[in-house]
Formats: structure tokens, sequence, C-alpha cells
């Protein structure tokens, strides 16, 4: 074999050996340039992902927002409805300061009723030296002891003021007996003797105004559920409200008695369908309204309460009665 031969194919070699290099080196190239494209585009599609997902939380956001800004404005303007009622209560509380008139309001019902916002919209512009709210606590040691009536007794108000009991004397109507806070001839004497108790206080001129807020088992539990979850709520939610529902029957028959004995003539109960904490806090203001004669603000104010929100104490008890009625209670 010749030089020229051997130099031949060595060339011949090298320029095969150059083209599979430059092959896998294309090759190489290709993989690369193919990774590349599908790690940006797994990038890209995360980006893509990310950016959907900020967008339906801003979306979400948005919703969020225009519910709040209609809830403030409902809110607003609900609350600039009750202020022609509310002026018109100043006037009563001055009426009563001229003729040295005292006047007691009771609020009862179950818990989530509503009764501590409608104290908040009652008082709200009302002169503060001539009203308190009072909301007693469990009877201590020596107020066991004492003459039931005692604790609340020294609470009445004295000329010109207005007193609003937070749950009242009618504690021992309800709430007692249904958590065996007292015993039965406890209850019974209070029962038989209240109606007395309260005609010596009319008698002595006292305007008395007996509400009982009433609430749906569906919508207590509703804003129940909501006091649970909000910490702004949390503390609205006792011990006595929490062990309620479960007792809900039981206050159901404990109301019925409580109206059936202590509705009277001198100190009727009014009743407030509170599922509608709006209407309820009007309705409680014409009612109050309607109870003093005053020189009113505005006398073409309509202070007419809406029968579908404020029923008679005889009204419920005859509802009542007829629902007892029909699921064979006696």
């Amino acid at each position: 074999m010749t030089d020229q031969t051997v130099t031949k194919k060595q060339n011949t070699l090298q320029s095969t050996t150059r083209k599979k290099t430059a092959r896998k080196k294309t090759t190489r190239k290709k993989v690369a340039k193919k990774t590349v494209s599908q790690t940006a585009y797994r990038k890209q599609s995360r980006e893509l992902s990310s950016v959907k997902e900020e967008n339906e939380q801003l979306k979400q956001e948005i919703e969020e927002l225009k519910s709040f800004k209609k809830g403030v404005h409902r809110k607003n303007k609900q609350e600039q409805g009750l202020k022609p009622y509310q002026a018109e209560l100043i006037e009563v509380q001055k009426c009563l300061e001229r003729r040295g008139k005292k006047m007691i309001l009771v609020l009862e019902g179950r818990g989530g009723a509503g009764k501590a916002g409608a104290i908040r919209r009652i008082t709200h512009y009302m002169n503060a030296k001539h009203y308190r709210v009072i909301a007693l606590g469990k009877p201590t040691d020596e107020e066991r002891t004492q003459w039931y009536y005692q604790k609340y007794v020294k609470e009445f108000p004295r000329a010109g003021e207005i007193v609003l009991f937070d749950r009242s004397w009618y504690t021992r109507a309800m709430i007692e007996p249904a958590f065996g806070y007292c015993t039965d001839e406890e209850y019974e004497n209070f029962m038989e003797g209240v109606a007395g108790f309260e005609k010596d206080l009319t008698d002595q001129g006292l305007i008395l105004i007996k509400f009982y807020f009433s609430v749906s088992r569906e919508e207590q539990s509703r804003r129940f559920k909501q006091r649970r979850n909000d910490p702004l709520q949390s503390w609205k939610l006792s011990e006595v409200d929490l062990d309620a529902e479960e007792f809900r029957d039981e206050f159901t028959e404990l109301k019925y008695e409580m109206l059936k004995r202590s509705h009277t003539i001198h100190a009727p109960w009014t009743i407030i369908r509170s599922d509608n904490k709006h209407l309820a806090r009007l309705n409680a203001l014409k009612v109050i309204l309607n109870y003093v004669n005053y020189d009113p603000l505005n006398p073409d104010l309509d202070i007419t309460p809406d029968n579908k929100i404020v029923v008679s104490g005889a009204y419920e008890l005859e509802r009542m009665e007829a629902q007892r009625v029909k699921l064979g209670i006696r």
C-alpha cells in the first residue's frame, strides 16, 4: 500500500469522524434546544396558572368588596331611616323629664333575638344623663338571701328617667327554670306574684313596656353560627345561649306559661318578630312613641307599628294555643 493510499484512507476516516462528531453535536443541540423549550413551556404554564389563580382571587375579592359596599350602603340607609323616630324619642325623654314620669323598658327573648341591638338603637341619641341600661349577671350569695325583686328595684328609675332592662325579673320565668337555677316553689311563687308586683308599679304612675323579641329557629341558628365564626361577635355568645339551642322546646313551653300568667291589662306583653333586625328595631321605637302623649317634632311621621312585626301578647297566646292543640299538647 502506497503512502498516498494510506493518507487518503486517513483523510476519509477523519472526515467521517468529523461528520459523526458534527451530527452528535447537532443532535445534542437539538435535544438541548428541545429540553430548553420544554422547560420554558412548563415555566410559562406555571406562570399562566399562577396568573389565572391570582385573577380568580382578585375577582373574588372584587365581588366581596361589592357585596360589602352594598351591605354598608343598605345598613347606612336603614340607620338613616331610624333617625326620625330616634329624634321623636328624644322629645319623649324631654316630656318625661318635664312631667317627672318614670319609664321601664323590659326586653326579653331568646339568645340571638336582637335585644342588645334594639337597645343600642333606642338609646343612641338619648340624653345619657336620663337613661340607664341594666344587664344583671348571676345573683350573688347575698342576693340569693334577699327578696327576689330587690336587686331589680334598686335599679328602678328616678323621676324623668328611663331604665332599660336587658333581661329582667322574667329571668325567673324562663332561664332559671330551664337550667335548674331555681326551685319549683320559687318559680311558682314568682309566677303567682309577678302580675300583682307590676300592677303596683303602674298604679303608682310608672310606664312599663314589656317587649318579647321572637326569633325563628333557623335565624337564631344562623346568628349563633355567625357569632362563633366572627371574633368580633364571639363575646355575644354566652353559655346560656349555647345551651338554649338544645332547650328550645322547653323555652317555648316556658314562654307560653309566662305570657299566659303575666300578660295583663296594666302590663301587657308586646311581641316583636325579630328575624329582620331593622324592622324589629324600627317597630320597637314606634311602640315606645305610642305609649306617651307628647308633642311630636313631626306630626306627619307614621308611628303605627307594622302588624306583621308587632303583635300583642294576647294574639301570641292564641297562636301558641292553636299550635299546642295541633300537636296534641294540653
